[in-house]
């Protein structure tokens, strides 16, 4: 019986080793774009007034459309960490997902935007700001230093 098995579990094996998810970014990086930059750019700005305003761009700098994959609703997430190494505000805090697989295209040069503001009450000091896209084939993150008074 146990001899009937083996070859079965080796089998079974195999074939969940090459149907396993893979990633992509190796497959388009170079054959999409022309030059020697990565297929997916970002930038990640910040405006300072009564709010701390960010802003995460995503770009499809390939000469064709180019698919990102989320495992889940949540495209992007926005982190505040203070000198401690601490996590003072998180943009998807209290905010419910989809726990969906989604996909989006993009299209040569489209740019994504997402935008968050965060009202600091009492923070004072130098804080970091990470941006992140949350895609499977192009994760992305951006980092910026600001300061508080």
């Amino acid at each position: 019986m146990r001899s009937r098995l083996v070859p079965i579990l080796l089998f079974a094996a195999v074939l969940a080793f090459a149907c396993g998810p893979r990633s992509h970014s190796a497959e388009t990086t170079g054959r999409t774009h022309g030059g020697g930059g990565p297929p997916v750019a970002s930038s990640f700005d910040l405006q300072l007034d009564d709010r701390v305003r960010f802003a995460f761009h995503i770009t499809n700098n390939a000469n064709k459309r180019l698919e990102l994959t989320f495992p889940s609703g949540q495209t992007h997430d926005i982190v505040v960490i203070d000198g401690q190494g601490r996590a003072v505000w998180r943009w998807s805090e209290g905010r419910m997902f989809t726990q969906a697989l989604q996909n989006h295209v993009l299209e040569s040069d489209e740019t994504l935007s997402y935008e968050a503001a965060w009202r600091p009450v009492t923070a004072h000091g130098t804080f970091v700001a990470v941006a992140s896209l949350r895609s499977v084939n192009h994760p992305l993150e951006q980092r910026i230093s600001f300061t508080l008074p």
